[in-house]
């Protein structure tokens, strides 16, 4: 039995969720459920968890270029975001950071208004 399944498995499940390494660790898990998967077929036995760890591993990619995606379009709002709010001292200071922020991403999308309920809906409410 060929464990780099589950060593695959390992890299591709720390990909979902360690997203500054998220392309990195989802790369190695790919590559170390398919070498497991390449050498259990020539040992004629089983690798468990390399199958897994390709699916979670592309997973993982796919996850990472949305992330990267939607920061580069948003840069410049979640930067001026992460500037009010290093500036804000007071609760009233940091609601109006993000009345701003919110303000700022509904901007981006005028046509659409679902978006401002969205992200009204995920705010704190006192």
């Amino acid at each position: 039995m060929e464990r780099g399944g589950l060593w695959g498995l390992m890299f591709s499940f720390a990909g979902l969720l360690l997203l500054p390494y998220s392309a990195v660790l989802s790369v190695l898990g790919i590559v170390q459920g398919a070498r497991a998967r390449k050498k259990a077929k020539s040992r004629g036995t089983q690798a468990p968890g390399s199958l897994a760890s390709i699916i979670v591993g592309i997973v993982g990619i796919l996850w990472a270029l949305v992330i990267s995606a939607a920061l580069a379009v948003f840069s410049d709002e979640l930067r001026a975001y992460s500037e009010c709010t290093a500036r804000a001292h007071t609760v009233s200071a940091q609601e109006k950071c993000d009345d701003a922020y919110f303000e700022a991403i509904s901007e981006r999308f005028p046509d659409q208004p679902w978006v401002r309920e969205l992200l009204e809906s995920g705010r704190a409410q006192p």
